[in-house]
């Protein structure tokens, strides 16, 4: 599908602007996986399968497993059920609101099966330090639980912490799942865990009112703890929605990173450097262990419940804390997101939406072609959408193919922008950059969430940039907003 680029007047149906509102009522946003199930219930898995209990870890919500429950049926103290992580399940199943699982040593994870304790059936996962590699099929499950809404929440320590003596530890573990999986490898989630072995510090918060997981239901955060950990390497230039909430004495931006948020797909990804501040001092006869989530200096308690809480789907622009005021119909929300209606319902620059030959369609004939002249030229394609409210997903995707006569391996001459704007046409976010460097034979899904829009009309914009000489073309079609 190489165009040379063709004549400019590809199309001469007028186009219809910006249309297409539909409308709502206030929103409450989940990122859970099966979002029928009752917003007021968030469905959260402990992982305990992956050597979370070697050593001195003792990185369990309860003895009992797969359910807490079977200790205790109605906890009031962290003392009621046995582990680490005791007091962390405790507060969740104290505000009614929560249903805890653990995945028992000896099982695996799995996505779209029939065990009960299948990620499904989940809005979220635990992985407090794991230490045990995960299977091809394990990644690839949560992965996909992720990418179809799920919130991961990745707790390491610090490099060298193999407490189980297999040659691996949490940090090259949990590199490993976002930089070798089936569903995507290209730095997914937009940071890297550093191999770092810090031996002590409070990591402050930075200054955000409006973030959740700083100021949630549970509390303000301030500071948390090292004790022995490690931080990230952010890269928003992979990955746009990644944000540092936490920073190690000195450190800022993108290097640092001691807690940190982000997404992928219509799923949530939180981060943090150390086991230490979940541990709670108590736990199996035999450990030694430290009292982290109660320590002084720190508010690690209120980081691990909000970011738990904005993981199943609180904390949204709209206050957040569960329940939601509105109803969903599953939908899909683009107008004409195929471009076979020519240029209906999308804006954009003359000739974009197209039939030509000279490129071809991924279904039907008509799709939208930007750039693609080897001369200086700027094609945009827009339209808005207001993300309508009940729902619990709200996923972008797009199919695109770029080809190129640019020769270079290093340089991005030609670029295609992938923004979020507000009714003022302010940039809002920029999802994400594509250049020559990424062009390749065939189509390829691109897939962002929206749930942060919730309530909010906006307009979603392609941008293509390209120089002076040597074409490259960005060819989009299949568009779509589904809402569920």
């Amino acid at each position: 599908m190489l165009g040379s680029r063709r004549s400019r007047h590809r199309l001469t149906t007028a186009l219809a602007g910006l249309g297409l509102l539909v409308t709502g009522a206030a929103f409450q946003i989940s990122a859970g996986a099966a979002p029928a199930h009752a917003a007021t219930t968030h469905r959260v898995l402990f992982d305990n399968a992956h050597a979370e209990t070697a050593g001195n870890a003792d990185w369990i919500i309860s003895t009992s497993q797969p359910d807490p429950l079977g200790q205790d049926s109605s906890p009031s103290a962290e003392s009621d059920w046995t582990g680490a992580l005791s007091s962390w399940g405790v507060a969740l199943q104290k505000t009614g609101g929560y249903s805890l699982k653990t995945l028992p040593s000896g099982s695996s994870l799995g996505y779209g099966g029939s065990a009960a304790t299948d990620l499904s059936n989940f809005d979220t996962l635990v992985l407090p330090e794991p230490n045990t590699m995960f299977t091809t099929a394990e990644k690839t499950a949560i992965m996909t639980f992720v990418k179809n809404g799920g919130g991961l929440f990745m707790i390491s320590d610090h490099t060298g912490a193999d407490r189980n003596n297999d040659g691996y530890d949490a940090v090259e573990i949990l590199n490993d799942l976002m930089t070798n999986n089936s569903v995507d490898s290209t730095d997914p989630f937009g940071f890297s865990i550093d191999s770092l072995s810090i031996s002590s510090d409070y990591p402050s918060a930075i200054s955000d009112s409006t973030d959740p997981v700083l100021h949630g239901s549970f509390g303000t955060v301030s500071k948390s703890l090292i004790a022995s950990g490690t931080t990230a390497t952010l890269k928003p230039a992979d990955n746009s929605a990644v944000k540092g909430l936490l920073y190690r004495t000195g450190y800022s931006g993108n290097t640092g990173a001691f807690f940190a948020t982000s997404t992928f797909g219509s799923g949530r990804v939180a981060f943090w450097g150390d086991s230490s501040p979940i541990d709670d001092g108590t736990g199996q006869s035999g450990n030694t262990l430290y009292d982290g989530w109660n320590d002084s200096g720190a508010t690690n308690a209120a980081l691990a419940l909000n970011a738990t809480a904005w993981l199943a789907g609180e904390g949204t622009s709209s206050g957040g804390g569960g329940g939601g005021g509105g109803t969903c119909t599953a939908a899909q929300l683009l107008g004409n997101n195929g471009f076979e209606s020519g240029g209906t319902t999308w804006s954009a620059s003359s000739g974009v939406i197209t039939n030509s030959s000279s490129e071809s369609a991924r279904t039907g004939s008509y799709y939208a072609w930007l750039d693609g002249y080897g001369t200086a030229t700027t094609d945009t394609l827009s339209q808005s959408v207001t993300v309508p409210s009940g729902c619990t997903t709200a996923a972008l995707s797009f199919y695109l193919h770029i080809d190129t006569a640019e020769t270079t391996t290093s340089t991005a001459y030609d670029t295609l922008k992938v923004q979020v704007l507000n009714s003022s046409g302010t940039v809002l976010s920029t999802l994400a950059t594509y250049s020559n460097l990424n062009a390749a034979s065939g189509y390829t899904q691109r897939s962002f969430s929206l749930a942060s829009y919730a309530g909010q009309t906006v307009t979603l914009k392609f941008t293509g940039t390209e120089g002076s000489t040597l074409q490259t073309s960005f060819v989009i079609d299949d568009t779509a907003l589904n809402v569920s």
